[in-house]
């Protein structure tokens, strides 16, 4: 029989093991005991197992069962956790429980998105949700206009503690919109999609209480997973992930893309790769920058790859650039990114512009469409919270505002449509922040060239020149110097033939065919 304490409090024995089982909500229907794993459904006073749940893996998280917090001026406790997973990776779930108020106590969900948080509310959905929605298309929902930003079938992983329904897999649907909102569909059979509504926070902002704590003495950059150690499968070599988010990273001794698995686990395979240039930044380095208008904060190095552009023909300049992933245990992931035109330092987004002639426009900024390309990975090192791999493709389209301070990039790889979005970075900034010791030439860039006004007139000029030219040549190539021959003597004549002859053999002297003029092409050009 179950117990009522005085803090609101149900208890209760598990009918698998005999432990108690505690549910800090009479909302909460459902609940994983903490001692053997069974997957338990409340009834009333009544608790009965229905299936079992694998063990959580460790991870990195600072989020735990019993973190405090207060969010839009409520305090919350985490009661629960699911932890899901696809082709794109494995992410939390974190369940809330808001103290009691006159309002009527809502799911609430505080979940990792691409490296950042976000908490959703489910609400009521009072229309039948579309059965086959298109990846990056707009739809209208709940009264807001949407766009479609991913299609999964989420993977149940594991799951603890006490959760309002018992845990599933199935489709989930993801929207976000030009509020920075995301929308969520989680289609379950035989029942009613469930249907949550978010936004973005940052942990430094919720007064979290009762985090993870690191050992004594350990930064919480350089903690490392205790007993966490995996061999390379292509070297043997230990592989130590520092991020609980790792699915891919390179191997120190052999340079070989190891996927990673989940908890204690041989590697699941891996991807041979040759040796590059080392990184300008090196990998573990930490840096203060500010993304955006926000404050300066400390980001870690822990990822590096290297990309480039895929030319539409093989007459186009290829464009190269980098990308360092840096992490930030209360933010979450940044890229820095480092390409011809200078730097940048870029997020992603929770929410996603709205599109307009010629661009979009996002928080009262309208951005130009730049370039639209696909792009490759060629070399990585570190960590990464994706499977990363190499040759991983994806089709990018660029945005600037007219000032060149402001930047957008959306990128579209399989099920997933994601947007990011930051703002150039002087060079000697990058250097003065992870205290770099190189030669002038290797952090020189020409920031202007962000700028799309100068761009736009600057490729009008080159476009005119190029034309002039085009026309020239196509002439000249027309023309025919055996004309006067032609005219005298007849095409059939012996003096024409004689003299065609000598051209084409070169002997008047030949040109080159093929190319480009100057340099230039219609490709390439900047990136995020």
């Amino acid at each position: 029989m179950a117990e009522a304490t005085p803090q609101r409090r149900w208890r209760a024995a598990c009918p698998n093991c005999g432990a108690p089982v505690e549910f800090a909500s009479a909302a909460s229907a459902s609940a994983v005991c903490g001692f053997c794993r069974s997957t338990l459904l409340r009834d009333g006073d009544t608790l009965s197992q229905i299936g079992q749940s694998a063990e959580i893996f460790e991870d990195y998280s600072p989020l735990q069962l019993g973190t405090t917090g207060r969010w839009m001026g409520r305090s919350f406790a985490i009661v629960g956790r699911v932890q899901r997973g696809s082709e794109l990776g494995n992410w939390n779930e974190w369940h809330l429980l808001f103290d009691a108020g006159a309002e009527t106590p809502r799911t609430a969900w505080l979940s990792e998105d691409n490296g950042q948080f976000v908490v959703s509310l489910e609400a009521p959905l009072t229309e039948a949700p579309p059965s086959a929605p298109a990846l990056g298309q707009p739809l209208t929902l709940a009264g807001q206009r949407w766009q479609v930003a991913a299609i999964i079938e989420a993977a149940l992983r594991a799951a603890e503690g006490e959760l309002p329904r018992p845990p599933k897999a199935g489709r989930v649907v993801e929207l976000r919109n030009a509020q920075g909102e995301v929308g969520s569909l989680e289609y379950r059979e035989g029942a009613a999609p469930i249907w949550s509504v978010g936004r973005s926070v940052a942990l430094a902002d919720m007064a979290l209480q009762g985090l993870r704590q690191t050992a004594e003495g350990e930064s919480i950059a350089e903690a490392k997973f205790k007993g966490r150690s995996i061999a390379c499968p292509s070297c043997g070599a230990p592989l130590e992930p520092k991020l609980a988010q790792t699915k891919s990273m390179v191997c120190a001794q052999c340079n070989a893309i190891v996927d990673l698995p989940e908890g204690e686990a041989k590697a699941l395979g891996f991807t041979p790769q040759n040796r590059g240039l080392p990184p300008l930044i090196p990998l573990g380095r930490t840096g203060t920058l500010a993304v955006g208008d926000g404050k300066p904060e400390a980001w870690q190095v822990v990822g590096y790859q290297e990309r480039c552009d895929i030319p539409e023909d093989a007459e186009d300049e290829q464009s190269f650039w980098r990308e360092y992933l840096l992490y930030n245990r209360l933010a979450g992931f940044a890229f820095l990114v480092d390409t011809r035109e200078g730097w940048s330092l870029v997020r992603t987004l929770t929410g996603a512009p709205t599109q307009g002639r010629g661009g979009v426009n996002w928080q009262g900024r309208d951005y130009a469409q730049r370039w639209v390309y696909g792009a490759k990975t060629t070399h990585v090192l570190g960590e990464f919270y994706w499977p990363v791999r190499l040759e991983d493709r994806v089709q990018v389209t660029d945005y600037i505002t007219r000032d060149g301070q402001n930047l957008l990039s959306r990128e579209q790889q399989g099920p997933e449509v994601t947007w990011s979005g930051g703002s150039p970075v002087p060079a000697e900034a990058v250097k003065k922040a992870f205290n770099l010791v190189a030669p002038a030439g290797q952090f020189a860039r020409d920031t202007s060239a962000f700028k799309s006004g100068g761009n736009l007139l600057r490729n009008i000029i080159i476009g005119l020149f190029l034309i002039v030219l085009l026309f020239a040549l196509l002439r000249a190539c027309s023309s025919d110097d055996c004309q006067q021959y032609k005219t005298s003597f007849g095409e059939n004549s012996n003096e024409y033939r004689q003299c065609r002859s000598s051209r084409s053999s070169g002997y008047y002297g030949s040109g080159s065919s093929g190319g480009s003029y100057g340099g230039y092409s219609s490709g390439g050009g900047g990136h995020k």
